[in-house]
C-alpha cells in the first residue's frame, strides 16, 4: 500500500464523507472501498477494512433508533440477531474463500446492483408498500429473506440499508421508523460478525482501518448536525453520481 500523505489524505477524506453520507442516506462504501483499492490494497482487503471503518457508525445509528426496535410479528428479536448473525458470517467466509482476482472482475457488477439500488430505491419502496399484503409474510418466508439480505450484506456491504428497506417493506412491515430500527440493528450486527470473520481471516489491514473508523466517527456526526439543512435530493444526487462514477471506472479498470 502507498503510505504518502496524499494516500492518507485521500482515505480521511473519503472516510469522513463515507460516515457523513452513512449518517444521512447511505452509500458509505462507495467512498471507502475505492479510496483503498486506489491506495493500492488488495479489493478483498479493501472491502474487508472500508467495512470495519464504518462499523462504528451502524451502532451509533442503532442507538439513536433504540425507542423504534421492535421484531416483526412473526420473528422473535432473538431470532432476527441469530439469522443476522449467520447470513453475515457466511457471507464473509465467502468473501475471504474468493480469490482476489474473481472479486475485482464481481466488483462492478456488485457495485452496479447498489447504485441502482440506491437510485431506485424510494420507488422500489413505494411499489413495495403499494403491491405488498396486509399483514406481515411467516416466519420462514421473512427468515429467508432476512437470511439473503444478510449474506450479501457480510459478502458486499454496499447499498445494504436500502436492501433492507426494501426487503422489510416487502414483506409487510409499515412502520418507517421500527424499519430504520430493524435496518440499523442488523447491519450493526451482521458488520460486526463480519468484521470478526474477517479478522481471523487476517483481511483487516488495521492501522487504515482504525484511523478511517475516526474520520468515519466525525463525518457521521458532522453530517448528522449540517445534513439536516441540505436538500435529501441533492444528497442522494450525489451519492447516485459517486456510485455511477465508482462503477464506471471499476468496469474499466
Amino acid at each position: 500500500m502507498d503510505h504518502s500523505i496524499t494516500t492518507w489524505a485521500i482515505l480521511l477524506v473519503a472516510a469522513f464523507l463515507g460516515g457523513g453520507l452513512n449518517a444521512i442516506a447511505g452509500g458509505g462504501s462507495f467512498f471507502t472501498f475505492p479510496a483503498l483499492v486506489y491506495a493500492g490494497v488488495p479489493a478483498v482487503v479493501a472491502n474487508a477494512s472500508g467495512t470495519l471503518a464504518l462499523l462504528l457508525g451502524y451502532f451509533a445509528s442503532t442507538w439513536g433508533y433504540r425507542e423504534d426496535l421492535r421484531p416483526p410479528a412473526t420473528l422473535s428479536m432473538g431470532t432476527l440477531v441469530a439469522i443476522s448473525l449467520g447470513g453475515g458470517a457466511v457471507g464473509a467466509g465467502l468473501l475471504l474463500t474468493t480469490p482476489d482476482d474473481v472479486f475485482r472482475a464481481i466488483v462492478p457488477w456488485l457495485l452496479l446492483i447498489a447504485t441502482l439500488l440506491f437510485a431506485f430505491g424510494p420507488w422500489l419502496l413505494r411499489r413495495f408498500k403499494r403491491d405488498s399484503t396486509e399483514n406481515e409474510a411467516n416466519a420462514l418466508v421473512q427468515g429467508f429473506t432476512l437470511a439473503v439480505v444478510s449474506l450479501y450484506g457480510g459478502y458486499f456491504n454496499g447499498g445494504l440499508g436500502i436492501v433492507l428497506l426494501a426487503a422489510f417493506s416487502l414483506l409487510g412491515h409499515r412502520d418507517i421508523n421500527s424499519m430504520q430500527g430493524l435496518k440499523n440493528l442488523v447491519s450493526s450486527v451482521l458488520t460486526a460478525i463480519a468484521v470478526s470473520v474477517y479478522a481471523f481471516g487476517g483481511a483487516i489491514l488495521w492501522r487504515e482501518a482504525l484511523v478511517m473508523m475516526l474520520a468515519a466517527t466525525v463525518g457521521g456526526y458532522v453530517m448528522a448536525r449540517v445534513g439536516r439543512r441540505l436538500p435529501s435530493s441533492f444528497v442522494r444526487a450525489v451519492v447516485i453520481i459517486t456510485g455511477a462514477v465508482m462503477t464506471v471506472l471499476f468496469f474499466r479498470a
